[in-house]
C-alpha cells in the first residue's frame, strides 16, 4: 500500500533495481493478436522456455497491441545488455521455438519486420529521421497491461504524484491550457479550456468522464490504448479530477470491448490496492474513484450529451447546447468528457513539461495523433505521428502504399462523418485546420485508404447508410434529410438520376449540416459533399453515361463474352444463376435478363474472354 509520495518514490526505485533477464520476449496479445492466433504462440514460447530452463535468459511478456495488425501474431525481442531490438511478424506455433533457440533471442529463418513501423527506443523523442513518435502509444506493446509494477517502472503515476504535491488545481488547469492539447475525439477543442470551464463552476459535486465509446467503422485506437496501457488513462483521469474538483470518474466503454473491459477492471483494482486510486491517494488527502459504465453500441452515444444521458440510464439522445456539460452535465453537475486518446497524452505532458509537448506537431495543434490505418493499404495497423505529418508519409512510408501495387485514389479521415481527400492532396500536412479546409475532419482518427477500384459515389452512399442507421431520430434534418440524401445517391448508383440531382444533393446536404441538433447530423453529409467536390467526374459518369468507372455499381455493369472465348465452360459451371449458355469449344453467351452482375464469370475466366462494360 502506497500511503505517501515518499513510499511511491521508494517503490519505483526498488522496481527499477530489480534484476532483469538477459532478454525480454514481448508477445502482442491485443484483440487483433489474439484473433490471429497469438495465444498459442505465447503458450509455445512459454513451454519452450520452461522445458529448456531459460527463465533467467528470457522474460516472456504478454502485451497489448504493437500496432502492426498486418503481421499478427507479432513479437519483439529486446536484449537488455545491448539494447538490440528485433521484430518478428506472422509468427506461428511451429516457428516460435526458433526465437528461443537462437543466440540472445535473435532468430533467423522467420520474417523480420521493418523497424520503420516503430518509434525509437526513447518513445517520447521526435527526430527528423522518423515518421512515428509515440506518446499515446508509448507503452502499448511494451509492457504487460495487467501488472501495475511494469507501468510504474516506465514513469507511471509519477505525473499524478507531481500534480498532487507540487501544483494547485489552478496551476494544473493552466498547464493544460499552455500545452495546447486539443481534444482528440472530434472537433479538437482545447482540453485545458474545457477543464477551466468546469473548474470555475461553484458546484461541490463534479464529474470527469472518459469517452471510450469508439464507434467509427475502422477505428480501433482507443481500444488498443485501453488494452495495452489502461493505467495511463486512469492516471490522467485522477489528474483531471484534481484539477476541476471532481472526486468521481466514469469510463463509458462499449460492451463489445471485452478485453479492454477486463484489463480496465484489473487496472482499477490494482491502483486501488496500491493507494493510487480511491481515498487519500498517496496520503495527499485527495479522493478519486473510477467506475465503468457500459454502452450498448449506439454510435450517437459518442456525442457527449447523448453519452451523459446513457450513463444516467436514459435514452442516448443528444440535447441542445448551451448549457455545455462543463456547466451542467451528468445529473445536472459540471462534467468534463474527454476521450481515451486525449487523456493518454496527459501523464506524459506533466512528466516532461508543456514546452516539450509544444515542440511536437504544429503551432496550433501540438503533439501527435494516432490513426487507425485501414482499407486498401498494404500494412493495416495503428500509427502515431506528429500532427502536421503528410498523408503521403502515413500511407506510403508507414502503410507501404496500396495493396497489390494498385493506384492510390483517396483517403477518408474522420470516420463516417469525415470527408474523402483525393490523391492530388497527398502532400497535405494533416492537422485540424487543413483537414477542415479540404472538406474533411480529424475526428477520432480513422483513416481509410481507397484505391482505383473504389467507386466514390458508392463510398459516399456506404458511409451515409451507416450514419442513417445510427441516427437517434430526434431531429428532423438528420432523421428525414439523410434518408432523402441516401435515396438520391442510390438513384445515381442505379443509373436512374438526372443532372438536377446534383444541385438537390448539395442544397439538402448543406441544410442538414446547418440545422441538425448534434455533431452526428451536422457532419453526416461530409462524405457526400467531399466526394462531390473532389470526384464530380464520377458522379457525372453515373448520371450522364450510366457508367460506373470503377465497375462497382452493379446495376450499371454489363458483362459480355468476347471472341477470346474458347468454350471451356468454366464460366457457365461457376455461374450461380445459370445465365451462361453455349456448347463446348464454342463461344458462349450471357443472358442479360437473368444476369445478377455478380462478376463470378469475370473473375473465373482464364482467357480474358469476358468484358466488364
Amino acid at each position: 500500500m502506497i500511503d505517501s509520495v515518499e513510499k511511491f518514490s521508494k517503490k519505483v526505485e526498488e522496481l527499477k533495481q530489480t534484476p532483469k533477464a538477459v532478454s525480454s520476449v514481448l508477445v502482442s496479445l491485443g484483440t487483433c493478436g489474439l484473433a490471429a492466433g497469438g495465444s498459442p504462440v505465447y503458450d509455445a514460447l512459454k513451454k519452450e522456455i520452461a522445458e529448456k530452463k531459460l527463465e533467467h535468459v528470457f522474460n516472456l511478456v504478454q502485451t497489448g497491441c504493437m500496432g502492426m495488425c498486418h503481421s499478427e501474431p507479432s513479437i519483439e525481442v529486446i536484449h537488455h545488455g545491448t539494447g538490440q531490438r528485433v521484430f518478428y511478424g506472422n509468427v506461428t506455433v511451429d516457428n516460435a521455438a526458433a526465437i528461443i533457440d537462437a543466440k540472445q533471442g535473435v532468430a533467423t529463418g522467420i520474417p523480420i519486420l521493418e523497424r520503420t513501423w516503430y518509434c525509437p527506443e526513447d518513445e517520447e523523442r521526435v527526430s527528423d529521421e522518423q515518421v512515428q513518435a509515440r506518446i499515446v502509444l508509448r507503452n502499448c506493446g511494451r509492457i504487460n497491461p495487467e501488472i501495475i509494477d511494469e507501468y510504474l517502472t516506465t514513469g507511471g503515476y509519477a505525473a499524478l504524484a507531481k500534480v498532487l504535491t507540487k501544483l494547485t488545481p489552478g496551476e494544473v488547469v493552466q498547464k493544460m491550457i499552455d500545452s495546447g492539447l486539443r481534444g482528440r475525439g472530434g472537433g479538437g477543442f482545447s482540453a485545458g479550456k474545457k477543464w477551466d470551464f468546469a473548474a470555475k463552476q461553484p458546484s461541490d459535486v463534479k464529474y470527469l468522464v472518459c469517452n471510450a465509446d469508439e464507434g467509427d467503422p475502422g477505428a480501433f485506437m482507443d481500444r488498443a490504448v485501453l488494452e495495452g496501457d489502461p493505467h495511463s488513462v486512469l492516471e490522467a483521469m485522477a489528474i483531471g479530477g484534481y484539477a476541476i474538483g471532481a472526486h468521481q470518474g466514469f469510463i463509458y466503454i462499449r460492451a463489445e470491448y471485452p478485453l479492454a473491459i477486463q484489463r480496465l477492471q484489473i487496472a482499477i483494482k490494482q491502483a486501488e490496492e496500491q493507494g493510487l486510486l480511491g481515498k487519500n491517494i498517496m496520503g495527499t488527502g485527495f479522493d478519486f474513484n473510477i467506475e465503468l459504465k457500459y454502452g450498448a453500441g449506439a454510435f450517437v452515444c459518442g456525442e457527449e450529451t447523448a453519452l451523459i444521458h446513457s450513463i444516467e440510464g436514459k435514452r442516448g439522445e443528444p440535447t441542445f447546447k448551451p448549457p455545455f456539460p462543463a456547466v451542467s452535465g451528468l445529473w445536472g453537475k459540471p462534467t468534463i468528457v474527454n476521450n481515451v486518446e486525449t487523456l493518454a497524452n496527459i501523464p506524459a505532458i506533466f512528466r516532461n513539461g508543456t514546452e516539450w509537448f509544444r515542440k511536437i506537431g504544429t503551432k496550433n495543434s501540438p503533439g501527435t495523433k494516432v490513426f487507425a490505418l485501414a482499407g486498401k493499404v498494404d500494412r493495416v495497423g495503428l500509427v502515431e505521428v506528429p500532427i502536421g505529418t503528410t498523408i503521403r508519409d502515413i500511407v506510403f512510408k508507414l502503410g507501404n502504399g496500396c495493396q497489390g501495387g494498385r493506384e492510390f485514389k483517396a483517403v477518408q479521415t474522420g470516420g463516417p462523418s469525415g470527408g474523402c481527400i483525393k490523391a492530388d492532396k497527398i502532400d497535405t500536412p494533416i492537422d485540424y485546420d487543413t483537414l477542415i479546409e479540404l472538406g474533411s475532419m480529424m475526428g477520432s482518427g480513422g483513416m481509410i485508404v481507397m484505391d482505383e477500384d473504389d467507386c466514390m459515389v458508392n463510398i459516399a452512399k456506404f458511409f451515409l447508410e451507416f450514419t442513417l442507421d445510427e441516427s437517434c431520430g430526434k431531429c428532423t434534418p438528420c432523421r428525414i434529410g439523410n434518408r432523402r440524401l441516401f435515396d438520391m445517391l442510390e438513384s445515381i448508383c442505379d443509373g436512374k438520376a438526372d443532372e438536377d440531382v446534383i444541385e438537390r444533393l448539395r442544397t439538402l446536404a448543406t441544410t442538414i449540416k446547418d440545422t441538425s441538433l448534434c455533431g452526428l447530423g451536422q457532419t453526416s453529409p461530409n462524405p457526400v459533399l467531399s466526394t462531390m467536390n473532389n470526384f464530380m467526374d464520377e458522379y457525372m459518369a453515373h448520371i450522364k453515361d450510366h457508367r460506373c468507372p470503377a465497375g462497382v455499381c452493379t446495376k450499371l455493369i454489363t458483362y459480355q463474352i468476347n471472341d477470346n472465348c474458347v468454350g471451356c465452360t468454366l464460366c457457365a459451371r461457376n455461374c450461380p444463376v445459370s445465365c451462361i449458355s453455349g456448347e463446348k469449344k464454342k463461344k458462349h453467351e450471357i443472358n442479360q435478363d437473368k444476369c445478377i452482375k455478380c462478376g463470378v464469370c469475370f473473375n473465373t475466366c482464364k482467357f480474358h474472354a469476358i468484358d466488364r462494360i
